[in-house]
């Protein structure tokens, strides 16, 4: 059985500030169905934010809904 999520990396530079990180994650929440499943803030001050949202149902080869 496959995975009920699925996820996607994004690493965020550190001129990017909260704000701005902020407002690219609402706006890929809004429209792809992604949610923040994890961030981690590195010294550098880059971040490391994974993204998830559920699959989807999968259409069966030769089926039509």
């Amino acid at each position: 059985m496959p995975p009920d999520y699925e996820y996607v990396p994004l690493r965020l530079p550190a001129n990017v500030d909260r704000t701005s990180a902020q407002a690219q994650l609402s706006i890929a929440a809004e429209f792809a169905g992604w949610e923040l499943a994890r961030v981690r803030l590195y010294r550098d001050g880059t971040r490391q934010v994974v993204l998830r949202r559920r699959r989807g149902p999968q259409a069966l080869p030769g089926l039509s809904y």
